[in-house]
């Protein structure tokens, strides 16, 4: 079983509310627009780090991590881009690989919008964390934490930063 915590769009910004909140999970996952490398360096003296880069990331950051990263944890294959869409409305550059090899739990950024969607069609869970920064149109930054336990994707928790 893992607990995991998930953010996107911290455009450089950080909060040590990232740290409080994520204290209890095994791995963070950035879904990109992270903005510098010192946000990744920090959050990795906590846990193991997952991360895509974003539109907005150029340099060290489109160095070390691509735009699309797949991988399992627990029995959970994992599908992670920044920019993705959602249910429905997917985003031309990641539609094939979606529908192709259909992953368990689908996770992208981007939008600023906190959404979590269950896709029938693919039997898959989206999540898009919102956006954890300050850069932005939206009113409220946010986190979101889950379990992995086999397969099973459960115990997912919204948490609002004022």
């Amino acid at each position: 079983m893992k607990r995991i915590g998930i953010l996107s769009d911290t455009h450089g910004y950080w909060d040590d509310k990232y740290l409080f909140y994520f204290a209890d999970c095994d791995e963070v996952w950035h879904a990109g627009d992270i903005g510098t490398p010192i946000i990744i360096e920090l959050l990795e003296k906590h846990c193991t780090v997952r991360a895509v880069c974003g539109n907005i990331d150029g340099g060290d950051l489109n160095r070390r991590f691509s735009k699309v990263l797949r991988f399992k944890v627990e029995e959970c294959d994992v599908l992670m881009t920044h920019i993705g869409g959602y249910p429905g409305k997917y985003a031309p550059t990641i539609r094939k690989e979606i529908y192709s090899e259909k992953p368990n739990l689908f996770v992208a950024g981007h939008s600023h919008i906190l959404k979590v969607m269950y896709d029938r069609t693919l039997d898959c869970l989206h999540v898009n964390p919102g956006a954890a920064g300050k850069q932005g149109w939206q009113q409220v930054r946010t986190l979101v934490k889950l379990t992995i336990d086999g397969k099973d994707i459960k115990n997912l928790e919204v948490i609002e930063l004022s």
